[in-house]
């Protein structure tokens, strides 16, 4: 008791005492790297002697601007990084990039994200044979000029997510030919291969083609493709799918349609599904024509979330006998011309317990497909109503009104009314 009082008494005596800098230098270190950036962490070395080359040990560096790179690097002790990033307010010459890069790969560095904006940029083929790295984004606004020169030789043992946003048609190759190759284990992927203007000529991609059936996570969100090919997909846990194919010519319609309907096909083994096919109508009614003649099983499918376009649901519930969540976003397109399945799904019967719906009370058949999942869940045990805050109160009574009359065929469900902000 006597020690604790003796304590408090000096600081009292000692209210300036500098506690945070007898702390450990690996306590410290471990403090500034949540700091935004390398630049935050540099200015750190002006609140002490103790400070002024603390920051060279920080594992993070994070590059917002071209003016302290290379003294950074220069400094820098530890031989050891984590993560390595360039934002796009970053400008270089293309030794300098190369320099960096390498920099960051004989640091073992695990993570690098770079953001390459309107520029031609070299990358070293040392990031490809990065032994270390966990995680690589690459954002590029303009050509990425090696790709073709890396001599199809790509090793990255280690790699977990790679997301690729962005990639110039000139560099579409690379999808192709320099993903890992189906030996890497564990692999998880965010690819993005996104233009904003899918109209004009030159903003596409021939084809992409994918093979890694070690894949346990796909996000691919393709708005330039001509023709998608995927290799097996048997590792396959989840998958948040958006294709849109308005960049897709009049005479490859067809082709490109049935491309889709067989990727559909590889995401057999899924067990969480999110997908968007925002296309045009005569593609949609290609991708229809093909889908309804399809023969396929979503067994291990539990969780599922349609947007936009809800024609391929009676499909879904047909195909996917363990589906128990079912999210319908927006599913305006097609809604008028929904036909029930002929038969109630296993699903229905047995397994679906949670259904909400985002935005479709907004629509002239609103109420078709809602009535029948009501009528014909028979284990349901709640239904969410997602509506935007511009219906009023006279739309939401008719809305309550017309509900309460659908005949539901399970008990111990909940129907909930959810408001949201739509501009938000």
């Amino acid at each position: 008791m006597e020690v604790v009082k003796q304590h408090s008494r000096r600081r009292r005596q000692n209210p300036s005492i500098d506690r945070l800098s007898n702390l450990p230098n690996s306590i410290l270190c471990h403090i500034l790297s949540f700091l935004p950036t390398t630049k935050n962490t540099v200015a750190t070395s002006i609140l002490a002697r103790r400070w002024r080359y603390l920051w060279s040990y920080v594992p993070n560096l994070i590059f917002d601007s071209d003016d302290e790179v290379d003294r950074v690097l220069l400094l820098h002790k530890l031989q050891t990084i984590d993560t390595f990033r360039l934002s796009e307010n970053v400008t270089w010459l293309d030794h300098e990039l190369e320099k960096w890069i390498s920099f960051a790969v004989i640091r073992n560095v695990q993570t690098i994200d770079l953001c390459i904006s309107g520029i031609v940029a070299a990358l070293p083929r040392c990031l490809f044979t990065c032994k270390t790295l966990v995680f690589f984004r690459l954002d590029s606004f303009g050509e990425v000029a090696n790709v073709e020169d890396i001599g199809g030789f790509v090793f990255l043992p280690l790699l977990k997510k790679l997301h690729l946003n962005f990639i110039h048609p000139e560099s579409g190759g690379y999808l192709k030919r320099h993903l890992p190759p189906d030996c890497v284990d564990g692999l998880t992927i965010e690819l993005r291969c996104e233009c904003d203007e899918p109209y004009f000529e030159d903003n596409y991609y021939d084809r992409l083609e994918i093979n890694t059936p070690a894949l346990v996570y796909l996000q691919l969100l393709d708005c330039a493709t001509q023709y998608l090919k995927f290799g097996a997909l048997n590792s396959l846990f989840e998958a948040d799918i958006c294709i849109n194919g308005y960049a897709v010519e009049t005479q490859e319609v067809f082709i490109y349609a049935r491309s889709v309907v067989e990727f559909i096909d590889k995401l057999h083994n899924v067990k969480c599904l999110k997908i968007d096919l925002l296309n045009h109508a005569k593609i949609m009614d290609f991708i229809d024509s093909v889908f309804s003649t399809w023969t396929i099983s979503f067994h291990n499918l539990t969780k599922l979330e349609l947007a936009y376009d809800c024609r391929f649901l009676s499909k879904f519930l047909e195909s996917a006998h363990n589906l128990e969540i079912l999210i319908l976003n927006e599913v305006w397109k097609g809604i008028e011309g929904w036909m029930e399945p002929q038969q109630v799904p296993t699903c229905l019967l047995s397994r679906l317990r949670i259904i909400k719906t985002v935005d479709i009370l907004s629509y002239k058949y609103k109420f078709n497909i809602l009535r029948y999942l009501l009528r014909n869940a028979q284990v349901l045990e709640r239904m969410e109503i997602v509506y935007p805050d511009f219906i009023n109160s006279e739309q939401k009574m008719y809305m309550l009104q017309e509900m309460s009359l659908f005949q539901r065929g399970s008990r111990a469900r909940e129907v909930a009314f959810v408001q949201y902000n739509h501009k938000l």
